[in-house]
């Protein structure tokens, strides 16, 4: 079974496929969408409120245009990324567009992970933690803020 970061390199390249990226950069403009992607969700999942938000993505309870998870995958990448490629409005433009597309069709390969029949926080976090999202989030705030999550559930 295909990890998250996978699901998610693959909605990349197949959403960036029609656009005219310069090829000197191809390799950083895809692999900067990726990594804002992944890391919009490391971050939100540390946030207060973050796992909520992430989980309302990944159930369809908020539409990826509208998340703040989404938001903050754009601030991630026009800031880590198109700030420095000079790429044009035009283009640059069509690639932050990209990011709403790749999180909806991201969260509809969010299976059930843990057998029981639906998709719900404990299937996210697996898949995230087999992106290695989950390592990257930290075992303080897996077991804390997680934890305290599961326990008033």
């Amino acid at each position: 079974m295909a990890n998250i970061s996978d699901i998610i390199m693959q909605q990349v390249q197949a959403a960036a496929g029609h656009l005219e990226i310069p090829s000197q950069v191809k390799s950083q403009v895809l692999g900067g969408l990726g990594d804002s992607i992944l890391g919009s969700l490391t971050q939100t999942a540390s946030k207060a409120g973050g796992i909520d938000a992430i989980k309302d993505l990944f159930t369809g309870k908020t539409q990826a245009a509208a998340s703040p998870v989404t938001a903050l995958a754009g601030k991630l990448f026009t800031n880590n990324i198109l700030s420095k490629l000079n790429l044009g409005q035009g283009l640059s433009s069509s690639l932050s567009g990209l990011i709403p597309t790749i999180l909806g069709k991201t969260s509809s390969f969010i299976k059930d992970q843990d057998g029981d029949g639906d998709v719900d926080l404990n299937d996210i976090l697996l898949s995230l933690t087999k992106s290695g999202v989950g390592k990257a989030i930290g075992a303080g705030i897996v077991t804390s803020v997680l934890g305290g999550l599961f326990k008033k559930r």
